[in-house]
């Protein structure tokens, strides 16, 4: 039998997932959390699991946080991320917390059953959009670069007003008449800019800017 584990906020998607699998008789859903933290405790407690369908948005303890304490404790149990989202930083971030697999939940009992057979024996179910977002991260090295750096760049409206006029190769005297502020505040706000960008020209702010898509 595969010992299966289904953790999501929302009851309702429990027992939609629950009904899927009810279709395969070698599968048997051993318990359900609706947060990280209700795992953890029902793992404590027996963690003789085969896999574990995780969603992502949940409160108290999201999945990729609680698929990186399953996989640091319980190496064993496989982990497919279960979810409605498909973006560019839900998958780097699960993958990089140890997930196996990653489906959407509108995924056909087949499939998923399909899935779940093919991470257990060593493969990584991926369904088809989710497959091509992982590729294009492996091949633009720089999209993952941006995906960690994105929360650290935090500029204020203001800021980001007086890059898109620099972006523009406005003068300070220019950007502080478009923007109704003196050329030193102007000035003031660019050495911010460079600061929390860690750059040291023009350039290279507008640069990194666009490519952390801020302007």
């Amino acid at each position: 039998m595969l010992k299966i584990s289904i953790v999501d906020d929302n009851s309702f998607l429990i027992h939609a997932i629950k009904e899927k699998l009810s279709f395969f008789e070698d599968v048997v859903v051993k318990h359900t959390s609706l947060n990280g933290s209700e795992l953890l405790t029902k793992l404590g407690e027996d963690h003789n699991l085969d896999l574990i369908l995780m969603d992502i948005e949940m409160p108290v303890l999201n999945g990729i946080e609680t698929t990186q304490m399953v996989k640091q404790k319980y190496p064993h149990i496989k982990i497919i991320m279960l979810t409605a989202f498909d973006n560019d930083e839900h998958i780097f971030n699960a993958i990089k917390a140890g997930a196996d697999g990653y489906l959407l939940k509108e995924i056909n009992p087949k499939d998923l059953y399909d899935g779940i057979l093919e991470t257990l024996n060593g493969g990584a179910a991926m369904n088809p959009s989710i497959a091509m977002k992982t590729l294009k991260l492996l091949r633009n090295p720089i999209d993952i670069q941006n995906l960690k750096d994105k929360e650290e760049i935090s500029l204020s409206i203001r800021e980001v007003e007086v890059l898109e006029q620099l972006s523009k190769g406005l003068s300070y005297t220019v950007i502080a008449e478009h923007l109704y502020l003196s050329p030193s505040t102007v000035r003031k706000h660019i050495e911010n800019i460079y600061k929390k960008l860690q750059v040291h020209s023009k350039i290279e702010a507008v640069q990194k800017a666009k490519n952390h898509n801020i302007i």
